[in-house]
């Protein structure tokens, strides 16, 4: 009898074992409308990119999936397809995370399911009346805007407990939230305006808010180490130093990782659906993650939201629209050598000029808001000069460039309203052995925007705008230990202050006032301007803090008919000098009434703590606390007053302070009885506790009277020396 073959044994019960069922139902089935009509030679493309899209919202299908029907009197698809999924749940993903995804610039999916097409088409059209839902109020994310006092809050982050405090008045500062989060993380931080405080855990980011301090949206993004919001808060991106990796097995959809995604390690976030928009890497093939040092933030925003940038060094800047991530233009901008781009902020009247222009829509023809606008800077190449350049977006519009010589480095400092650009320009003499340093300021807002030269001597350590002004202030030092500090090395510095000057029709920075022989290495302006605070940050044997006021004359100048020279600059005041030993980190409140500074644990592990100062100076809270982290101001949005509105309250000032001036009395009054009637109860306590003493004296005489014992009297003889001389006889 012949062996068996392999053909001859049965395997059907096996077979039926572990057969796998799909479901033979239209419910797998979904519609895809809004896909470009084509001719038979791009369908393999279209395809392939088809189910690109469909896998970039975690839905994995292949071209044979998917079912393109097509016209043969003209030879080209109908502009929607088929496509068959193993299961329902496939097809229910597929539909909550692509209905609605943008193909590219021109098409956009719309899904629905195949066994609604019958449905939609028997529609019974006969009114019924909608079941109204029962109203729940959800709470307002900015309601801390509401305090009547007008408080400030702030928080700290101390070894594994968070703290939000209310600041203002010695009697009005308490503690407003304690959190109770149980899983531990890496640090927090509050969004731009304020809206939401966010935690980075080992499985991705929190954001928490509203008075309530519940979470509002969550992030998965695994071993997370820095994120970045946008500035008007609608877009997150998020960075880890180690790739993504997905998992079999691990949740798909629209607010996870899919596996084209895996090797990048930065993501792009909405906000308020939470959906994950793109990836990127920073990483370098070859390298080990741990040593790449990253730039940070990677991703720059245009001040309203609608682009993200981000430099390739050396190439181009590529500028992706907002939400769909697309390269705008579908090409980067190709620039050689560039080293470093910056967007210009939008001012107040930037933001006025949108408003109004979203508010007239196409009506309006001729818009009122400036484009976006962004400065980059390309060094020496050859024989081409370093080169600073102003370009208009999205209509990339070379507004102006300046070539610059000798240039060993180059740094952008915009204005906050977007009035002025400052290139801080570090020069080398010919035989490179001695750096300089210039100021190339431009003034964006005036006629083919002049560019003024700032020479200085010495170098910049350090530069700053005054919010909303017109003035500068650097810190430049010619110290030779500048290059090596080493512990223990104080650096001198000098900081100065310019001003633009309009007198007898010249714009040009001045110089203000200069402040010789100082250790300050940081300049911290209030953000109402006018008042700055010189401080030395970072340094084990000084710690100093000068608070200045810039207009503490102001009044008195501009009461006088004909202002002298002499008044230029006599307006700086210093009102008052600090020590925090050990600060590393000075930032003032929004308002602008409070300073604070930290001693953080992540710098030095000596009097960690924080302490908070009014704007001239005098200390209100000082509290030294171990393995202290952070602290940090929350910040406010824009006013909702027009500048019409906020005028209006300047003028009628006097009138509102009355409220609180008869507010401060009445709490001083308050304070003043209570500390009266403290003083009462000690007087009274010492009186009683003087009176029980003399009737214990007394008693105690009585007593020694009655057994009265022999006493000893000692006599002391002590002998003083007066005057001692010395007579030497020589014979």
């Amino acid at each position: 009898m012949p062996a068996p073959t392999a053909d001859d044994i049965d395997y059907s019960d096996i077979e039926e074992k572990y057969q796998v069922h799909f479901d033979d139902g239209f419910d797998t089935t979904l519609v895809v409308d809004g896909v470009p009509i084509i001719d038979e030679s791009k369908l393999e493309r279209l395809l392939t990119k088809f189910c690109r899209e469909f896998a970039r919202k975690g839905v994995t299908i292949k071209p044979g999936d998917v079912f393109m029907p097509w016209n043969d009197a003209t030879g080209k698809s109908k502009g929607y397809a088929f496509v068959d999924f193993r299961t329902v749940d496939d097809a229910n993903l597929a539909l909550a995370a692509v209905h609605n995804h943008p193909f590219d610039s021109k098409h956009t999916f719309k899904l629905n399911r195949f066994t609604d097409v019958e449905a939609f088409a028997n529609l019974d059209e006969s009114y019924v009346d909608p079941e109204f839902e029962e109203f729940r109020p959800k709470e307002h994310l900015r309601a801390w805007l509401g305090d009547p006092q007008g408080r400030d809050q702030f928080v700290t982050y101390r070894h594994e407990d968070v703290e939000i405090h209310w600041q203002g008045k010695p009697s009005q500062s308490e503690l407003a939230y304690k959190p109770d989060w149980k899983e531990p993380f890496l640090y927090v931080a509050w969004s731009p305006l304020g809206t939401f405080i966010a935690t980075l855990h080992r499985q991705g980011v929190r954001l928490w808010g509203g008075s309530s301090w519940k979470q509002q949206q969550q992030f998965a993004h695994p071993l997370v180490k820095l994120i970045d919001f946008s500035p008007c808060e609608q877009y997150l991106v998020t960075w880890s130093n180690e790739p993504i990796v997905v998992h079999e097995g691990a949740k798909q959809g629209p607010q996870f990782f899919s596996p084209d995604d895996e090797g990048n390690n930065m993501a792009v976030w909405d906000i308020k659906s939470g959906h994950l928009l793109r990836t990127f890497s920073t990483l370098i093939d070859g390298e080990p993650p741990a040593k790449k040092q990253i730039h940070w933030p990677a991703l720059k925003w245009s001040p309203d939201d609608k682009f993200v940038a981000r430099i390739t060094p050396g190439s181009m800047i590529s500028v992706h629209e907002v939400p769909s991530m697309y390269l705008h233009g579908k090409k980067s901008l190709k620039i050689d050598g560039v080293i470093d781009f910056e967007w210009c902020p939008q001012g107040d009247k930037d933001k006025e000029d949108a408003a109004k222009d979203a508010k007239n829509g196409d009506a309006n023809k001729v818009k009122k808001a400036r484009e976006n606008m962004l400065a980059y800077w390309t060094p020496e190449i050859e024989n081409q000069p370093a080169r600073v350049t102003l370009l208009a977006f999205p209509s990339r519009t070379i507004l102006r460039q300046k070539n610059l010589f000798n240039v060993t480095e180059c740094k952008l400092y915009w204005q906050n309203q977007g009035d002025f650009l400052c290139v801080k320009v570090d020069r080398h003499t010919k035989t490179k052995k001695s750096i300089f340093c210039n100021l190339e300021i431009f003034r964006v807002r005036e006629k083919d925007y002049p560019v003024e030269v700032v020479e200085l001597k010495d170098t910049v350590t350090d530069f700053s705008w005054e919010p909303k002004g017109e003035r500068f202030a650097i810190v430049s030092s010619n110290d030779p230990n500048l290059g090596n500090p080493g512990p223990g090395i104080t650096i001198k510095t000098d900081v100065s202050f310019y001003q633009l000057e309009h007198a007898s029709g010249k714009n040009d920075f001045r110089l203000l006032r200069s402040l010789p022989s100082r250790t300050s290495n940081a300049i911290r302006w209030s953000p109402r301007g006018r008042h700055v605070v010189l401080a030395t940050v970072g340094s084990s044997s000084k710690s100093e803090l000068e608070f200045w006021d810039l207009d503490f004359n102001v009044e008195e100048i501009s009461n006088r008919r004909e202002p002298s020279k002499e008044d230029w600059g006599s307006g700086i005041q210093l009102l008052g000098t600090a020590d925090h030993y050990g600060v590393t980190d000075v930032e003032w409140d929004p308002s602008g009434r409070y300073l604070a500074t930290s001693a953080s644990a992540w710098t030095h592990t000596l009097e960690n703590g924080y302490a908070i100062w009014d704007f001239r100076g005098q200390e209100m809270i000082k509290l030294i606390q171990d393995r202290f982290k952070q602290f940090i101001w929350r910040p406010r949005p824009t006013t909702l007053l027009t500048k019409d509105q906020q005028k209006l309250v300047r003028k009628n000032l006097r009138e509102y302070s009355r409220a609180f001036d008869e507010e401060d009395a009445a709490e001083e009054s308050n304070v003043s009885a209570e500390l009266l009637s403290l003083r009462k109860r000690l007087v009274d306590e010492w009186n009683k506790w003087r009176a029980t003493c003399k009737k214990e004296s007394s008693e105690g005489n009585k007593h020694g009277k009655d057994h009265e014992e022999e006493k000893e009297e000692i006599e002391v003889w002590v002998d003083e020396v007066i005057e001692q001389t010395e007579e030497v006889v020589i014979e």
